[in-house]
């Protein structure tokens, strides 16, 4: 488990589910399964926990225990499912959305510019769509905005102009052609990062990160208890925006609740962190990769 994904924040997130014995639960992304050995290990017999990962990988790290039940699908899904195991309502949900160290480091996943291997990206290896795909089927209109939203990048336009013209000659098939593309823009201070935010908004648009967690935020509100809470692991202002913003107000794009005719806010959920929770220092100088992460938890009204 350790070799394929070193949980982040996980004593932080578990605690502040605040885990019933009996209650049931969800590890949205079961990865490497440490955050689901945590809960289990609060759980007592009569206690259940769901775990989704869309990567049939994560299946060799499944745990052999009663109480679990393993589902290789999108966590988007997780109303449909819990329906129809009738498992609906339930008490907690967690979710980490960082990229497992296994995907980092496997250049035939094609997730990371530290390795050469073919620009593939998928989380799940059934879907069709490919970060070559994506690469070499999209304008450049279209490749600009990806850039600019997913990955927040001031250069967006030269980087598409760059991939656009490097593929009227040839298509573009390996993370090392996109790196050494996009390096030609990468401020000489900052290299990595930049590599990193052109990676991150090519994943995000493979996979389609964003939309599904904003589905999953949505799903979240149907299948919670009352006092059923959710704690949400980001790594990136995108994901975490919409985090933030959903848990103060039930919705992605705003930041403030809406109130009735008498003034009162509407919102399905209290926020427990009025504070986001970061990794300690000794915590990143275990796992530096998750230096990024932000913790938000939420109770629902």
């Amino acid at each position: 488990m350790s070799t394929y994904h070193i949980p982040a924040l996980i004593t932080q997130s578990v605690e502040g589910l605040e885990i019933k014995p009996n209650g049931i639960y969800a590890d949205l992304t079961f990865g490497g399964g440490g955050h689901s050995r945590e809960i289990l290990a609060r759980l007592n017999q009569s206690g259940r926990l769901i775990a989704f990962d869309k990567d049939e990988t994560a299946k060799q790290n499944s745990i052999d225990d009663h109480r679990l039940i393993f589902i290789c699908h999108n966590f988007r899904f997780i109303y449909n499912f819990l329906k129809y195991l009738k498992l609906l309502p339930i008490d907690g949900i967690l979710a980490d959305l960082g990229v497992s160290s296994y995907h980092f480091d496997n250049p035939e996943r094609g997730f990371s510019f530290r390795f050469d291997g073919k620009l593939d990206m998928r989380m799940n290896q059934k879907s069709t769509i490919t970060a070559q795909t994506v690469l070499n089927s999209y304008d450049e209109e279209k490749l600009t905005s990806l850039f600019k939203i997913y990955g927040e990048i001031s250069s967006a336009k030269r980087l598409a102009q760059e991939i656009v013209r490097f593929r009227s000659e040839k298509p573009l098939e390996t993370t090392t052609e996109l790196k050494a593309i996009a390096s030609k823009l990468a401020p000489s201070y900052d290299t990595a990062r930049f590599l990193s935010q052109v990676f991150q908004a090519l994943r995000i648009e493979v996979n389609s990160e964003l939309l599904a967690l904003a589905e999953m935020l949505q799903a979240s509100v149907k299948v919670l208890k009352p006092g059923g809470r959710i704690a949400i692991i980001s790594y990136h202002s995108l994901e975490d925006r919409m985090v933030k913003y959903f848990f103060r107000t039930g919705d992605i794009k705003r930041s403030e609740p809406e109130t009735d005719i008498y003034g009162k806010t509407t919102t399905p959920f209290n926020v427990i962190t009025r504070k986001v929770i970061v990794p300690s220092e000794d915590e990143i100088n275990k796992n530096p990769r998750i230096r990024s992460a932000k913790l938000r938890i939420a109770e629902k009204f």
